[in-house]
């Protein structure tokens, strides 16, 4: 069974009930995976922004 986390409820959905897909994240294979998935996102992002900013710098330098 997958999981899913609904953006606009907050709320862990499954397959049996879950929202239009425009309003989910997933899928995730634990029930507590999707419970973090906005954590997951944000530390991604982060993550990512951090990784761009070091690859601009590095092509300012040279």
């Amino acid at each position: 069974m997958a999981y899913w986390f609904n953006v606009g409820t907050g709320a862990v959905e499954d397959d049996a009930n879950k929202s239009p897909v425009d309003r989910l994240m997933g899928p995730f294979d634990t029930y507590a995976a999707a419970e973090q998935a906005l954590s997951h996102a944000k530390e991604n992002t982060e993550r990512w922004d951090a990784e761009d900013k070091a690859w601009d710098d590095k092509g300012q330098q040279d």
